[in-house]
């Protein structure tokens, strides 16, 4: 048997997803829970839901996440951390609220979270935490005390997030056509959110141009080029480009997008092109239509080779990358020194997000931050 591994003074773990429909009669109360409070008719939701309903109605990632619960499950046992595991879900079944009040009901009093988003940004991380708050609330109006609640920090630079997707990168090139192999051209994507969003993410003294977010995802970019170059010996070219862009036509979003890259780079005699989404753990329904259906489809008709190459997901990798954050952040907690691990020129992401990280449009409450009341 392993030594036992010391997660003290956390008693949990949650999982703290998006959550996603998983029937074609889910798909429009999902996205009625997702745009809560923005006025959107229920037949337009109907025709957002469209992209749900080429695939059964039904999103990935509610399994994926499933899958990832089995991979830490296994993970921890093998290594001995006796640490049991939650998933709530922000606009979906298991909800965050019923899943908190499950944790009460369990005598969890003190909670590492877990989010299914890598980078710093409003709706990657501090609508996390306002979910969270506003969880908190509910289980205070029902006369229940929660549990104190920290976020795991920021993963986008950890090797276990970082080795599956290079994996990822290889495995793509090497499904291309030879003769086209070693002039390929790297796309590296992400969700594209709006300008402003972007230039005010992460800590203070990190707005500014794409803010924190931008800055992240370009460093996770060079950091997977430089090792493909290395094991390959080519140098590829690459760019970070977006995705799945919603939200009123005048309000600027990041770009370019990718169907539109994919133009630029045809037009410019590119002979082949991986698309890598570096911005998502799992294949969720953004990488499944965005990038497998539409941009393929864009690519088809340019007569452009493309591969998509695989995000993290369940990889055991990416498992061992959370134990190890898990056990970096007890250590800390516990008054104890700590080397945090992160590759790349940023280092390791805050532990504690301070005040004026990723400001919401309209200020409200945040849980698991310098300005928490749930401290």
């Amino acid at each position: 048997m392993p030594d036992a591994l010391d997660a003290t003074p956390y008693d949990a773990l949650l999982l703290l997803s998006f959550g996603g429909p998983e029937g074609p009669d889910d798909v429009v109360p999902f996205l009625e829970n997702v745009t809560r409070g923005r006025g959107i008719p229920k037949e337009r939701l109907k025709e957002v839901g469209q992209h749900y309903f080429l695939f059964g109605g039904v999103s990935p990632i509610n399994d994926q996440n499933r899958g990832l619960l089995d991979a830490l499950r296994k993970d921890f046992a093998e290594h001995g951390l006796d640490l049991p595991i939650y998933w709530g879900n922000r606009n979906w079944a298991p909800y965050l609220t019923d899943t908190l009040r499950e944790m009460v009901a369990d005598g969890r009093r003190r909670v590492l979270v877990l989010a299914t988003s890598a980078y710093a940004s409003y709706s990657g991380c501090r609508q996390y935490r306002e979910n969270l708050a506003d969880s908190l609330a509910a289980l205070a109006a029902e006369g229940l005390e929660g549990p104190k609640v920290d976020k795991l920090r920021h993963y986008f630079n950890h090797p276990g997030f970082l080795e599956p997707m290079i994996d990822g990168v290889l495995a793509s090139l090497a499904e291309l056509p030879e003769d086209v192999r070693a002039g390929a051209h790297i796309a590296f994507t992400t969700h594209s959110i709006p300008t402003a969003s972007a230039d005010t993410s992460g800590p203070v003294e990190t707005h500014g141009e794409g803010g924190a977010y931008v800055e992240e995802h370009l460093d996770v970019a060079q950091l997977i080029a430089d090792a493909v170059r290395e094991r390959t010996g080519v140098d590829h070219p690459w760019r970070l480009v977006y995705q799945s862009r919603s939200g009123a036509p005048h309000i600027p979003w990041l770009e370019p997008d990718i169907c539109d890259h994919l133009e630029e780079l045809h037009g410019a005699g590119v002979p082949a092109v991986v698309m890598a989404p570096i911005g998502f753990v799992s294949d969720h329904m953004e990488v499944l239509y965005d990038l497998d259906t539409e941009a393929t489809a864009k690519a088809a008709e340019l007569g452009l080779p493309v591969r998509r190459s695989a995000t993290v997901g369940d990889d055991p990798r990416f498992a061992a990358a959370i134990r190890d954050l898990i056990l970096e952040r007890a250590a800390v907690e516990s008054g104890r020194q700590v080397t945090p691990c992160a590759l790349g020129t940023l280092g390791a992401s805050h532990h504690l997000c301070p005040a004026g990280c990723c400001p919401a449009r309209a200020p409200r409450p945040a849980a698991a931050g310098a300005d928490s009341p749930y401290a």
